[in-house]
């Protein structure tokens, strides 16, 4: 009988040179380029060019890369027309799981559109998608989708506040958008690649890495992580809500990794700007409850914050509502996500695994009228 591998749990299955996480003693790595190189260092436009087009750009490169992709900002008549269908109460992820789709009949992969132009379009225009839908249903306001900022971390928050974001939001934002852009055969990049080995288009796989990044165990931890911080107003009411959260066997989001077993390496890197804007803001105090709660998971649980902890409280600092949190993971795994598709199909082969069966032995077949 074949050993059970719960949820594919150290089941190695097919070989990516994009990125590493914590095996053989390497850190998380794009590429070969540490995370944290990259995330002191570099832009997400640097980062989103080395993923999808394999190497870091030099400064010509990455200057053309910009002013394509702010080329690639503007959305078509017949997407806009769409997303003012999408119902306001809809959730954000499926906003950008239609909107994605719609790109995708109204713009098609061929010849004259590869995959990589597909991968670059994507990225700069999925947070015009996202807060176009927004500010139509907010305020009945169609928002032109491109601003003078040059970043996508820049755009993003332009179109969001309809003003120059400060100068530590955009940093942060754009770190954020870093470590979020690619983390191996991850649930949502195993999905897109499942779908690219069936020989499907580059949307479609998109779509499948949206719809399994939409779960709270996966993606949406980060939404769930605000709501939690948010609900005490000092560190010892979560101490000691934590704690009666724990005597009740709840599940508290943002906290362990199925794969890393000590630390989330990405974990301090967002903790620091979350730090560093919570000096400025009104409630800056939810970095003091982050840590209690960190504190209190650690002692009780040895559980470590995972990304998501920290990115929530960073992202509410910079004034961006709780339920863009994932779509912000979506824009920015869109780079990872691209480059596996690209990888998958470099050397395609259909993913089909097997299971154990656990029904019932094989019986007779008992016609209607005896089943009475």
């Amino acid at each position: 009988m074949t050993k059970k591998t719960g949820g594919l749990a150290g089941v190695v299955i097919g070989d990516s040179g994009i990125s590493t996480v914590g095996k053989e003693g390497l850190d998380l790595n794009y590429r070969g380029y540490s995370i944290h190189d990259l995330a002191s260092h570099a832009s997400f436009e640097e980062v989103a060019f080395l993923l999808i087009h394999g190497a870091l750009p030099n400064s010509t490169e990455l200057k053309a890369y910009r002013e394509k992709l702010i080329l690639l900002r503007e959305l078509p008549e017949n997407l806009r027309y769409v997303l003012e269908k999408i119902p306001g109460a809809a959730h954000p992820m499926d906003v950008l799981r239609t909107g994605c789709s719609m790109l995708g009949t109204l713009e098609p992969e061929s010849k004259q559109n590869p995959q990589q132009n597909i991968a670059d379009r994507l990225v700069a225009c999925v947070p015009g998608m996202l807060l176009y839908w927004h500010h139509y249903h907010k305020n009945g306001t169609r928002i032109k989708t491109n601003s003078d900022e040059e970043t996508i971390a820049g755009n993003f928050l332009y179109l969001l506040q309809n003003k120059k974001p400060d100068a530590d939001h955009l940093r942060a934002m754009d770190v954020s958008l870093i470590l979020y852009a690619e983390h191996e055969f991850n649930a949502s990049t195993f999905a897109a690649r499942v779908t690219t080995s069936t020989e499907s288009d580059f949307y479609s796989a998109i779509v499948s890495g949206i719809g399994t990044l939409r779960g709270p165990l996966h993606g949406g931890a980060n939404e769930a992580a605000m709501e939690l911080i948010q609900k005490f107003k000092t560190p010892d009411e979560a101490e000691a809500g934590i704690k009666k959260l724990l005597e009740e066997k709840a599940k508290i989001m943002g906290f362990g990794h199925r794969v890393y077993k000590i630390s989330d390496p990405r974990s301090d890197i967002i903790k620091t700007w979350s730090k560093k804007l919570s000096q400025d803001a009104s409630d800056g105090y939810l970095y003091e409850i982050s840590e209690r709660i960190e504190k209190i998971m650690w002692d009780t649980k040895h559980l470590f914050p995972n990304l998501d902890f920290y990115s929530a409280s960073a992202y509410h600092f910079c004034g961006v509502p709780t339920s863009m949190f994932t779509p912000l993971f979506v824009m920015a795994r869109l780079a990872g996500w691209s480059a596996h598709i690209i990888e998958q199909r470099e050397d395609n082969r259909l993913i089909r695994p097997e299971s154990n069966y656990s029904g019932p032995a094989p019986r007779p077949y008992i016609t209607l009228e005896n089943r009475d």
